[in-house]
C-alpha cells in the first residue's frame, strides 16, 4: 500500500519520493565512502563491521552467508579487516575445528564514529525540513521498517 499518514499517494508523488531517495542516498554513500576511504575500507567490510558490532561473534559460514559471498571471499574479507585490527579470530571451546570471528573495539570505534558522522549529517538534513514533514517522513520510515521485519 502507497500511504503516508493513511493517505494514498498519487503516482506523482511515487516518482518525488523515489528522487528523493536516491538524492539523499547519493548524497550520504559519497560521504561514507569518503570517510571509508580515510580508514582504508571498503562498503562491504563496513558492512560486515556493521553487523559484526551488534553480534557476539559469527562463523565463517555464517559470515559467508550474511555477505552473499562465498566461504573463500567471507575470508578473504575477514583477513583484511584482522591485518587493520578490527576483527579477531577465535576457536570455539566445544569444537576447535570451527573459527570464530568477533569485532574487536577499535572495530567497534570505528563503526560507532562513522555511524555519529552519518547521524550527524542526516540530523543536519533534517533540520532544513519542516517539523510536521520531519515527523511524517519518520513515521513512514518505522512502518516500512517493522513491515520488513521477519516474522
Amino acid at each position: 500500500m502507497s500511504a503516508l499518514n493513511g493517505t494514498k499517494l498519487p503516482p506523482r508523488d511515487h516518482a518525488k519520493l523515489a528522487d528523493f531517495i536516491l538524492f539523499s542516498q547519493r548524497e550520504f554513500l559519497l560521504n561514507l565512502s569518503r570517510d571509508l576511504n580515510k580508514d582504508n575500507i571498503s562498503f562491504a567490510q563496513f558492512f560486515l563491521l556493521s553487523y559484526l558490532s551488534t553480534s557476539k561473534e559469527l562463523t565463517m559460514t555464517d559470515i559467508a552467508r550474511k555477505m552473499g559471498h562465498s566461504t573463500a571471499a567471507a575470508t578473504g574479507l575477514v583477513d583484511r579487516l584482522e591485518k587493520l585490527g578490527y576483527m579477531e579470530r577465535t576457536h570455539a571451546i566445544d569444537d576447535r575445528r570451527k573459527v570464530l570471528v568477533r569485532i574487536t573495539s577499535k572495530g567497534v570505534d570505528l563503526v560507532s564514529r562513522l555511524r555519529d558522522e552519518l547521524q550527524a549529517r542526516i540530523a543536519e538534513a533534517m533540520e532544513e525540513t519542516q517539523t510536521a514533514d520531519a515527523g511524517s517522513f519518520i513515521s513512514a520510515y518505522r512502518k516500512l521498517d517493522d513491515s520488513a521485519m521477519p516474522r
